[in-house]
């Protein structure tokens, strides 16, 4: 049987983490499922949470009038979706659909950033993670502009 502990720790975000770091993590966690269309979350909305996609596919969207909805990246198993619970005002910049059938664990922000308050070494090791990602993303996002405009 699949322990929220051992989904947690064999997610590529928390490889390496110490067993003691996945159980303050696990604390803050739950797991959560998406339909196909289902909207996760709207840019400008409370960034509650943040998650670990364990299957599926999902579109980060920004709203382009009179366009409509443009996919900037899509995310698929094994990544992270949402950063902004991180920084205040803890305001969504996107907006998150699911693709089609979703799954991830669903970590509380206030939780986490409270234990990671308390305990500055899971803070650092979590800002660490997250700041690799936002540094591949950023890249990822130079290449599409890249592609765009040459």
């Amino acid at each position: 049987m699949e322990t929220l502990e051992r989904i947690v720790a064999e997610h590529p975000f928390a490889k390496g983490l110490k067993d003691r770091d996945v159980k303050l993590m696990v604390g803050c966690a739950s797991n959560v499922r998406f339909d196909a269309g289902e909207t996760i979350f709207r840019e400008g909305e409370e960034a509650k949470q943040f998650y670990l996609l364990r299957q599926g596919r999902v579109a980060l969207e920004m709203f382009a009038a009179p366009r409509g909805p443009i996919t900037i990246m899509t995310l698929e198993d094994g990544e992270v979706l949402g950063w902004s619970w991180l920084f205040p005002p803890y305001r969504w910049k996107f907006d998150a659909r699911a693709l089609e059938l979703t799954r991830a664990i669903a970590l509380d922000a206030e939780c986490l950033r409270n234990k990671c308050e308390q305990d500055h070494d899971l803070g650092y090791e979590l800002l660490k993670r997250f700041a690799l990602m936002i540094e591949q993303r950023l890249q990822a996002t130079r290449f599409q502009l890249l592609n765009v405009y040459a």
